[in-house]
């Protein structure tokens, strides 16, 4: 819970990037130790096109391989690249003994398929997690590689220490990315979970029940402060720029922190723990060939 100053609630900041560099620093501990057996843990990015939001995040995931000791290969195609020579490529770092991890940069440009290039990986180094086979195993309540921002962000609630069994949890937003598998994980931790979509009937009635509210939408500041429950925990996985430039999530911060217990900002929240729960996937991978 928050602190109370004057009476009124503050909330405590989880903070993503401190929690992040220490997920990074068991990573980079566990790579010592695999590769102790001979085993070097490879992480291979595919990126399609010139999106250059998606050359900033691989140029980061590039960065914190190479901290973390991991080996990283960067495959770049042209935007006119077709689906026989996407597919061809993906088989063969599924082959490839080396890489033990494969990640498909999304986007991908117009026409390209995406649901057929994500059920082509490998199950076993689909390192993000959104294969049907790795989905499935969540949902069986027997997780092998899950998506890395509801990992994540279910790591930083441990980390902060809200409280999880029998608490009323509401997610906000309902994508295979985060939305199903971070409810299908707070389930995991035996709350009571509810997902939230654009047909929700009363919406903000629904956030303010909950003890946990994750809001993972791509609306800047949709949640609003009186929608939050006093001590709550609130997560906020959106980024959303502002006319002004100035990065916002899908919560308005200052009003939610003057009734949460804790609160994630934006910058600096979720959004390391994404790239650090990436690395951990990896070396999850790798290890299972052991």
């Amino acid at each position: 819970m928050g602190e109370w100053v004057n009476g009124d609630p503050m909330a405590k900041i989880i903070d993503g990037k401190a929690i992040g560099q220490a997920v990074r620093d068991e990573v980079a501990r566990e790579v010592t130790r695999l590769k102790e057996t001979g085993v070097v843990p490879g992480l291979a990015v595919v990126r399609v096109g010139d999106n250059p939001a998606s050359a900033i995040y691989v140029r980061n995931k590039r960065k914190a391989c190479e901290q973390a000791g991991i080996h990283s290969e960067e495959h770049d195609l042209p935007e006119l690249t077709d689906m026989p020579a996407l597919l061809g490529l993906v088989e063969r770092l599924n082959r490839d003994p080396r890489i033990h991890g494969i990640l498909v940069q999304l986007p991908l440009p117009k026409g390209l398929d995406e649901k057929a290039v994500l059920r082509a990986v490998d199950p076993a180094k689909d390192v993000d997690g959104f294969h049907p086979f790795n989905a499935g195993r969540l949902l069986s309540g027997d997780p092998s590689l899950v998506p890395c921002t509801p990992l994540g962000v279910l790591r930083m609630l441990k980390e902060a220490g809200v409280p999880l069994a029998g608490q009323e949890a509401v997610v906000v937003g309902r994508s295979n990315i985060v939305g199903k598998p971070m409810a299908l994980l707070l389930l995991g931790e035996n709350c009571t979970v509810t997902i939230c979509h654009s047909r929700t009937r009363d919406l903000p009635a629904v956030c303010r029940r909950a003890d946990i509210l994750v809001a993972a939408v791509g609306r800047a500041e949709m949640v609003r402060g009186d929608w939050v429950k006093d001590g709550a925990a609130v997560i906020d996985v959106g980024i959303n720029r502002l006319p002004d430039g100035k990065l916002v999530g899908d919560v308005a911060f200052e009003e939610a922190r003057a009734r949460a217990g804790w609160i994630t900002p934006v910058p600096g929240g979720v959004g390391p723990m994404t790239i650090a729960m990436l690395l951990s996937n990896t070396v999850r991978a790798a290890r299972s060939t052991l």
